[in-house]
């Protein structure tokens, strides 16, 4: 069967920018154990199943990286919206939409300028899990091999669970040789998808920069993730306490590989984060499965 297939660069001002995604527009028929196969053989960081909507949805996702699904993941739900109105899948109702996704509806903003369509979600609300105690070597090994022993930290969840260590400057995150054993058996035994790091920046493009890793799904370094900077905005605005109103600012993550992706970013007056920017279509064509 002939399925239509979108190749976007997510987070991208530029085609080679960002994070690639992988779109199978025409997903019936896909049970899950296909699905996972399509997404193990693109071997991108996810690949998405567009499928009719249910009560209350615009359009419904199934995310999947190449060796799991996820609940919910940034750059796939951002590339997700744009490819659902590109195919013209869903039409935008005074600018927003409903993702319906296992993490459940999500809302969606649309935004037009003059680079094109700007889409935008309100990720799912970030928890802070308690620290697994089956995982402290683990977590003591991984804090170790970063330098980061007396770095704040903790374990994110707003669907996929993120580790997430604060190193305080860009330069720590820029220069760090990432320690992919430790952080995949830190991983796997707590059940995270990565772990993230995060330094903040002094240029004016951008406030923070970004780094994941999730050697145990078989992604070495994320090139830009949704869902780890929805936690992280989550998890800083919680400790600075936030002021009541709304906070908007950038992320550069991407760099190292790169592929320097920009992750636009707002905290809401209710807290709640919001993530989106910048679409590319690389490829457009069929799919034969």
């Amino acid at each position: 069967m002939h399925r239509r297939y979108l190749q976007l660069d997510v987070f991208a001002d530029r085609p080679g920018a960002g994070n690639p995604l992988g779109v199978v527009i025409d997903s019936d028929g896909l049970d899950g154990a296909a699905m996972q196969a399509i997404a193990s053989w693109t071997n991108l960081s996810e690949t998405i199943f567009l499928l009719p909507a249910g009560a209350g949805a615009d359009y419904r996702v199934r995310i999947f990286t190449p060796r799991q699904e996820l609940p919910f993941a940034g750059h796939p739900s951002v590339g997700a919206a744009w490819a659902a109105i590109d195919q013209q899948l869903a039409r935008p109702h005074d600018g927003a939409l409903v993702q319906q996704c296992a993490a459940g509806l999500l809302p969606v903003r649309v935004e037009t300028d003059l680079t094109g369509i700007r889409t935008h979600v309100r990720a799912p609300r970030t928890v802070e899990r308690p620290h697994p105690p089956q995982a402290a070597r683990e977590l003591t090994a991984a804090l170790r091999r970063l330098e980061a022993l007396d770095a704040p930290h903790a374990l994110l969840d707003n669907g996929p669970r993120w580790w997430c260590v604060d190193l305080g400057d860009a330069a720590r995150v820029r220069a760090l040789k990432q320690p992919l054993p430790e952080i995949a058996a830190l991983c796997l035994a707590s059940d995270a998808v990565g772990l993230a790091v995060v330094g903040r920046s002094t240029v004016d493009d951008h406030a923070l920069a970004v780094r994941a890793f999730c050697p145990q799904d078989g992604i070495p370094e994320d090139p830009v993730t949704g869902s780890a900077n929805a936690a992280i905005a989550a998890w800083l605005h919680k400790a600075g306490a936030g002021n009541g109103e709304a906070i908007r600012y950038v992320a550069s993550q991407g760099r190292e590989l790169g592929r320097d992706g920009r992750v636009e970013i707002e905290i809401d007056a209710a807290g709640e984060v919001w993530i989106g920017g910048a679409v590319q279509a690389v490829i457009r064509g069929t799919f034969d499965w």
